[in-house]
């Protein structure tokens, strides 16, 4: 399936019916009052959560949603039917922006959460209402309002407990399908990844972590570089952050340069991102000795967060490195639940 995380929608709410101008026509009631009936509303716009969903995909095909209009009142004062509300879902983890300002209607998380996004039009009001002391047979009644309509931007931003960030090629989509399901395409050059990728990694004793694979980011980033922009926000919503860096095929002073940059990038998006409980990844060391796994170690040790030297493509040191992310974040759940 294809990934889209960004669309632009038009919304349109129903509008109201007209009112109903009607007199009473009754055997012995030659010249009987006034008894239209109302319009009916106008259906809503819902946008409303839908966890079966991953994907803004269906928005590329269809960009406009209209709800149903207002039924015109009738005769003996009865109301016209009211418009269908119209109830477009997405994914959990939709925001819903304003496309010119960027400031954000609704955050959509849970399963069944709403956002009003185009309220419908009230009916007109008959000619029933109308009547007084001096206008006894009123021949008018009011036309519906019109529903609401705009534009809207909706984001997708991945709900994961564990996103993965680093380089390009630094073995983050090999991780993500060598402990999940995932099957993410994988090849030895840059920019393999250019859509986010999620996998579910079952643990023992029925527990289990969603994890993100993010494409990897460049210097720049933050400014758009690449496809930064595009994929830094997904990073947002996780609960964990790991750094993949490849210290297998590049000197060692290059990895540390890799891990700065990234760090650096993530600083430069939102400082509160550097918040998040964090761990790096030392990639493919299936290729390095015992002696230089070790040098690498200690020259990241400065970083001060926790280490996990690992090799993703011969299934080296998985367990450990999975552990470990559980305990941090069962550790983030219960003392710094992520709201972000």
């Amino acid at each position: 399936m294809n990934f889209i995380d960004q669309a632009k929608i038009y919304v349109k709410a129903g509008d109201g019916g007209q009112g109903c101008i009607s007199f009473r026509r009754e055997k012995y009631v030659p010249r009987g009052g006034p008894d239209g009936g109302d319009g009916g509303r106008g259906g809503n716009v819902i946008i409303k959560v839908d966890p079966r969903l991953n994907t803004l995909l269906p928005f590329q095909r269809n960009r406009t949603f209209k709800a149903k209009n207002g039924r015109p009142g009738t005769s003996k004062k009865m109301h016209g039917k009211s418009g269908e509300d119209l109830i477009i879902p997405v994914p959990p983890g939709t925001v819903v922006k304003d496309p010119e300002t960027g400031h954000v209607l609704a955050d959509l998380v849970k399963e069944g959460e709403t956002f009003l996004a185009a309220k419908g039009g009230i009916g007109g009001r008959g000619n029933a209402h109308f009547v007084t002391s001096t206008r006894q047979a009123p021949r008018y009644a009011q036309s519906g309002k019109p529903g609401e309509e705009r534009w809207l931007l909706l984001e997708l931003k991945l709900i994961a407990d564990v996103g993965l960030v680093g380089p390009p090629n630094s073995g983050k989509s090999t991780l993500l399908s060598a402990v999940s399901a995932a099957r993410p395409k994988i090849a030895d050059y840059p920019f393999t990844t250019l859509t986010p990728h999620l996998g579910v990694v079952k643990l023992p004793g029925h527990r289990s972590i969603v994890m993100a694979d993010i494409p990897g980011l460049i210097e720049g980033a933050h400014k758009g570089t690449g496809m930064g922009l595009d994929f830094l926000r997904h990073i947002e919503r996780t609960k964990v952050i790991l750094y993949v860096i490849d210290i297998g095929t590049q000197e060692l002073d290059k990895a540390l340069k890799d891990f700065e940059i990234t760090q650096q990038e993530l600083k430069q998006y939102g400082e509160s991102l550097l918040k998040k409980p964090q761990a790096i990844a030392l990639n493919k060391i299936d290729l390095l000795s015992q002696e230089q796994v070790q040098r690498a170690e200690e020259a990241f040790k400065k970083f001060g967060l926790p280490l996990y030297p690992i090799s993703a493509a011969a299934h080296k040191n998985l367990d450990k490195l999975l552990e470990g992310l559980f305990s941090m974040i069962e550790s983030d759940d219960s003392g710094n639940p992520n709201e972000s």
